[in-house]
């Protein structure tokens, strides 16, 4: 394949030369000691946590529990949860609410990162800090920001890709009309952005024709399935490969593929190794996700809330535009290194992947 030798090793030299992993005790090591509680403009014990969407498996499953265990066992402190389900105007509402009630800090996942501006100038208004968790607010005075390196999770993305496109034996040129899809997150998505960028870096270089590219509104799994059937449609088995940026609007770009019997399946990328898309990796339907160790990065997110709520000064790693930050490091996952990965972390176990529909794809990878 025309570039992808070349493409591939820029990208493990970017992966390798990334020296942004963080590690809570570095995070929080220079934490001073506990100053006036008034300082943070905090009231009462009160943490509010926003978070963006429901369809999205992490925020439910993982982030929002794992949170509120951390901040449970740092001391008598309430959380106040929201989740706006996609819609900004309703992520404000709740936001306001919190305020209103002295919540004394804010930890905010935003639906759209211009929008939630406004949220964290209300917030700073009533002397309340913003922690910017997962995805970077685009402005406002910002207590910390929490998150993953994004760009290298799409440089990790269509490093993969393209590796897999190759192992296939497609996308060599050998149709004139031959390409890929390129399925992005959502254009309110501060995230997606980045990791558009960091899978151009390297699908532009690769030699594959991107045939169309769709930014998915909402990361909507429903609206990836319906461009995805309407571009089978115009390009039918020109399809070599599906550059998803997550595991949803993966599992809505499959669902079209299964539904237009095409056969075989091309490489399809995700994101944030949902269980249904570990097990799309195990049957083969899904090439390959990014892991993000959520435990940490939520865990980390409620140590920096509860020290701000105690009027503590806070340090990180890092700043992105004024504002302290931890980038925590994502990894590529596919069938052979699931059991090094997802499972060696406690992510899923076994018994969670390896259900009787998945046991002959279990075996068959040597997970059990």
């Amino acid at each position: 394949m025309p570039g992808s030798g070349a493409a591939l090793a820029r990208a493990r030299r970017v992966v390798a030369a990334a020296s942004v992993v963080a590690v809570f005790t570095a995070a929080l090591a220079a934490c001073a000691g506990s100053a006036d509680p008034g300082a943070s403009g905090a009231d009462d014990d009160t943490i509010a946590l926003l978070l963006p969407d429901a369809k999205t498996a992490r925020y439910e499953t993982f982030d929002r529990p794992l949170f509120e265990a951390r901040v449970a066992e740092l001391g008598d402190y309430d959380v106040l949860y929201s989740n706006a389900d996609q819609d900004p105007a309703k992520q404000q509402q709740q936001a306001e609410s919190a305020l209103a009630a002295g919540t004394g800090v804010l930890v905010l996942d935003p639906v759209d990162a211009n929008a939630a501006v406004s949220i964290v100038s209300s917030a700073n208004a009533k002397g309340v800090p913003v922690i910017s968790y997962d995805r970077l607010v685009a402005g406002g005075d910002l207590a910390y920001y929490i998150s993953f390196d994004n760009e290298k999770v799409g440089l990790l993305q269509a490093a993969a890709f393209v590796e897999g496109i190759g192992e296939a034996g497609a996308g060599e040129g050998e149709g004139e009309g031959e390409g890929i899809l390129m399925v992005n997150g959502s254009p309110t998505d501060s995230n997606a952005a980045l990791f558009k960028r960091g899978a151009h870096s390297i699908i532009d270089d690769s030699g594959l024709r991107v045939l169309a590219e769709y930014d998915t509104p909402g990361w909507n799994p429903e609206k990836a399935q319906e461009w995805v059937a309407g571009q089978i449609a115009q390009h039918g088995d020109a399809i070599t490969g599906v550059y998803a940026a997550n595991d949803a609007t993966a599992g809505g770009a499959i669902a079209a593929l299964r539904v237009a019997n095409v056969d075989p399946l091309p490489i399809v990328t995700g994101q944030d190794a949902e269980l249904s898309a570990i097990q799309r990796i195990l049957t083969g339907d899904q090439y390959m996700t990014v892991y993000k160790a959520i435990k940490p990065q939520a865990e980390l997110a409620a140590e920096v809330a509860v020290a701000l709520l105690r009027g503590e000064e806070v340090t990180a790693p890092m700043e992105i535009d004024g504002t302290p930050t931890t980038l925590l490091e994502p990894v590529a996952v596919t069938v052979d290194n699931i059991m090094e990965t997802v499972v060696a972390d406690g992510f899923w176990s076994v018994d969670d992947i390896c259900t009787p529909a998945y046991a002959d794809a279990c075996e068959a990878a040597g997970i059990g």
